[in-house]
Parts: structure tokens; sequence; C-alpha cells
């Protein structure tokens, strides 16, 4: 007896060709050709006595008798309709930048996906992809040079045009050259600033695993940062599309604390020295003793002297500014010379 057809699977496909469609039935061992109208398909393969894939041969708009023909006869005939292929329409992105490095899974959106062969990001097919449904695939992007890159979608329909909608940006790797200072208070609120390239559109800067407090992108060479509170030595990094950069240094320094000031008076006018001690002393930057700003040398870490400006007869405020910030007061007290 000859094979008998009782479902062909999908029913329907592009006038292109390039179908996978699933023949059911019985008596299907030993068929000798599968055939679209009067067309062989492209290749089948007998699968069991009930089962036979074939791939579909190019034809017109319309439908098609599919038959099975095997030394016993040829089957009965099932219909495969063919339709005019949709050229596909790549409308989305996302997300549309990411490094050079590639590696990076975006959604392409638009219509007309179904049976994609191909997915080009510029002259360079995508690392892979997959074809979610005739609007959607997702695919891991190749690595690429700086700059736009148009995404391009093949399928039996052809390829998709380029539009202005249809691009991913490869961003080039963000580069840190420097921090400035690069000391701040350990109770953050020191604003730095960073100097490098490729700096922008960042998506954080991060002082350790910390965020900064807030930054600002002033060109593709700087950005300003606040430093959060921390402790001890740290690593900046800037984060963008093309990835996150290389470290800079940025130490934390506590603040300053003054615990003795000897001696603790002295004459109104120039020239008296006093000894401060206390902790953190070793970046000082200013010595103010009340509001004006007096000379001194940091001898280390725990000791300054000070040249003691003029000023009127009475108790002043001593107090040092470090990178750490400004310490606790003192005092200081001027007295009149004798008279005579």
């Amino acid at each position: 007896m000859p094979p008998v057809i009782s479902a062909v699977s999908p029913s329907q496909g592009p006038t292109t060709g390039g179908t996978t469609v699933t023949v059911t039935g019985t008596g299907l061992t030993g068929a000798t050709a599968v055939r679209f109208g009067s067309t062989p398909a492209t290749s089948y393969t007998v699968n069991s006595a009930t089962q036979i894939t074939a791939l579909t041969p190019p034809g017109s708009v319309g439908s098609a008798a599919v038959t099975v023909v095997s030394p016993t006869g040829t089957s009965n005939a099932v219909s495969f309709t063919y339709i005019a292929a949709a050229v596909p329409v790549v409308t989305g992105v996302t997300p549309s930048s990411g490094p050079t490095s590639g590696a990076v899974t975006v959604t392409l959106t638009g219509t007309g996906f179904t049976g994609a062969t191909a997915v080009l990001f510029a002259a360079t097919p995508a690392t892979s992809f997959t074809v979610n449904s005739a609007t959607q695939i997702t695919a891991v992007t190749p690595a690429g040079s700086p700059g736009g890159a148009p995404v391009t979608v093949t399928t039996p329909g052809g390829t998709s045009a380029v539009s202005p909608t249809a691009y991913f940006y490869y961003a080039a790797p963000p580069v840190l050259l420097g921090a400035s200072p690069s000391l701040g208070a350990a109770a953050g609120g020191t604003t730095v600033t960073l100097t490098g390239s490729n700096l922008l559109n960042p998506t954080a800067v991060r002082f350790g695993s910390t965020p900064a407090g807030s930054f600002t992108v002033v060109s593709s060479t700087q950005i300003t940062a606040t430093a959060p509170p921390g402790t001890g030595n740290t690593q900046i990094t800037v984060t963008t599309p093309g990835g996150t950069s290389n470290p800079a240094a940025f130490a934390y320094v506590a603040a300053p604390t003054l615990t003795g000031l000897n001696p603790g008076s002295g004459p109104t006018v120039p020239g008296a020295v006093i000894t401060l001690s206390g902790t953190a002393l070793s970046t000082a930057s200013a010595v103010k003793v009340g509001t004006a700003a007096a000379g001194f040398t940091v001898v280390s870490d725990t000791q300054i002297t000070v040249a003691v400006p003029a000023g009127p007869v009475g108790p002043v405020s001593v107090t040092v500014t470090t990178e750490g910030g400004t310490s606790n007061s003192l005092t200081y007290t001027r007295v009149a010379p004798p008279g005579i």
C-alpha cells in the first residue's frame, strides 16, 4: 500500500523555502522522495514509519501539495501554504551601549524575526542569538570598536534596513590617571577631582566598594566626586557603559586632635613659640591662633611647633587643620608686658 500522510507541521512558510516541516502518517519507511507540488524537498530524513522531517524548497505564494513517494506508490496530498516572506525590521536595541569587549546580552525588538539566520553588529556576527518570537530576539554582542554599530537581522525574507533606532554603541573602557587630592577626611565630604579618559556617561563612582556621595561629569576627561566616609587606604573606580576603570589611590585621614599646648601663655608681641601635641597632625595645612593664621612646623604626627602672631591681651583658641579636618581647640593666653 502507498504511504498515507495525516499532517504537515508547520503548514505554512516563506516563499524563500528553508522551513523545517514534520510530515506524519503511516507507511513512510523507505520513502524515496518528498515533494512540495512538483518540487523535491531540499532535504528530508525518515525518522520512522510514521514521521519524516523535510526542508521546504523555494515556492510561489499559495498552496502546494505535499506528497511522499515510496516503492509502494505515492501518498495522498496534504496542503502546505507558501506566504510572502516579510523583510525584518529592527526598532529597538536594549541596552543600546556596552564595552568594546562585547559579551553584553541585548534585546532586539521589531517585526519579522521568525526564522532569523543571522544577527550582525556592523559586519560582525553576534556571538549567539535566540529568536524569542516574531518581534523579539536576544543576542550577545561580539567585540567591537568604539562608536556606533548598526544592528541588522537576516531572515528568509531578507535583511533589515539600517535605522537610527537599530544601533549599538561600543564604549571604550574608562581610564583614570589620578585623583586630587589623594587624601581626605575619614568623615567623608572631600571633593575629589578625577582625571583620565573615556569618562562620559558614568553609572557609578566608587571609593572601594562604597558609592561616592555624589559626582558630576565635567568632561570626557574629568569627574568631580564627593568622598563618602571611610578609613585607611582605598581605591577609586569609575564605571561607564565601557566597563570599570583602573583604580586610583585614595587614603582616608583621621581627624586631628589636640591634647596639649605648651607654654599656655605668652606676650602680645610676635616671637613666642608654642608646642602643640596631639594625634593625626602630620598633614597639617593650617594653624590658627584666634582668627589669625600662624606659621608652623610639623615635627611629627603628634607634635607641631607654632610661631604665635601678635595679638591683644586675653585668651584665644588654637586649632589645627589637616586633610582629615579641623581639630578641637586649646586655649593660649596673651599677657600684657609688665608696667614701668
